[in-house]
């Protein structure tokens, strides 16, 4: 099988910045792409940043030019470097691996247990 790991949330001040980190791991050959996505109470779940093997990136509006997301194939690890925090902002955030081919054959997509960012002064 395959696992994400998420770390970096927490509470920051607004106009903070945070970095998650979210590793996966398994029998995995690759990965088309991986995101984040997250979840305020309340809401649905919303696409935050998305990068692929590529790394072609592509961001939702309300984090563009603040957030900058990236990967590392070699560790099937992506990050997310969150900057000029607003108290918008606090949600729990998921990653995301999509089209993951495992255990040789296998392809499917997969999620992180989610980790909670809280902007607040």
């Amino acid at each position: 099988q395959v696992q994400l790991v998420e770390s970096g949330g927490g509470l920051v001040q607004p106009g903070g910045s945070l970095r998650l980190s979210c590793a996966a791991s398994g029998s995995i050959f690759s990965i088309n792409a991986m995101g984040w996505y997250r979840q305020a109470p309340g809401k649905q779940r919303e696409l935050v940043a998305i990068i692929t093997s590529g790394e072609s990136t592509n961001y939702s509006d309300s984090v563009k030019g603040r957030f900058t997301i990236s990967r590392d194939n070699a560790k099937n690890t992506v990050y997310l470097q969150m900057n000029s925090l607003k108290p918008e902002d606090t949600a729990v955030y998921y990653c995301n691996a999509h089209g993951v081919v495992y255990m040789g054959y296998r392809v499917g997509d997969f999620w992180g247990q989610g980790t909670q960012v809280t902007v607040s002064s």
